[in-house]
């Protein structure tokens, strides 16, 4: 059944992020789908179930629905035309809301299957991808790429981490420094160190041209 769903799943994938501009495109859902199933074989997770979750990660997120509880309810009515049972739904509804980082407020995984997709979808977010996407998303909600004034905001709330006020790189210090400590499998850990000595990396190049210095 899992195959089934699998499939199904790709093709809303396609359709729901047909038109994105802001870095959570189709692309971005197969990287993730490609990371869990990786990281699941390591792990000795549900690979099955991996995989359908991180294809459906994002279709739920507030942010492509006008309030959060509509976004459950359109996966919820797209599960249920699917004939997913019950349980499972429960299983894949848990596995998609702790994927979200929330301004640092999400929920810590209770399940290996949670553990790894939102190890995934973190592992999207640093290196050079995450980089690429950082100032792709600032770019289509009218984000500036740099102010020398802004100061990191820490410990914020949803509502602050929603509200788009920060600079790209700002959100570097606001999110993506972040994410190498909260990776839950050694799998994800060991991914994650390289990709974030991309991002130190990247901002000492950035300021120094910044600063006219290279």
């Amino acid at each position: 059944m899992y195959t089934a769903w699998i499939e199904k799943a790709e093709i809303l994938a396609q359709d729901f992020f047909k038109d994105d501009a802001s870095g959570h495109d189709l692309f971005h859902t197969m990287r993730v789908r490609s990371q869990a199933v990786s990281i699941a074989q390591e792990e000795g997770a549900d690979v099955l179930l991996c995989e359908l979750a991180a294809l459906l990660h994002d279709v739920s997120d507030e942010k492509f629905h006008h309030t959060q509880s509509s976004g459950k309810e359109y996966l919820q009515q797209w599960m249920i035309a699917q004939d997913i049972p019950p349980a499972e739904r429960n299983k894949l509804n848990y596995i998609v809301e702790s994927v979200s980082f929330k301004g640092g407020s999400g929920q810590v995984p209770e399940t290996l299957e949670a553990g790894v997709v939102q190890d995934a979808d973190r592992l999207d977010a640093i290196g050079a991808v995450g980089i690429a996407r950082c100032f792709m998303y600032a770019g289509s909600h009218g984000s500036p790429m740099h102010d020398p004034e802004q100061r990191p905001r820490y410990n914020l709330t949803e509502q602050e981490y929603r509200d788009n006020s920060a600079s790209a790189v700002t959100h570097f210090y606001e999110k993506l420094l972040t994410l190498k400590d909260t990776m839950n499998t050694p799998s994800g850990k060991k991914r994650a160190e390289k990709r974030h000595e991309r991002l130190e990396n990247f901002l000492d190049e950035f300021y120094s041209e910044w600063n006219g210095n290279s």
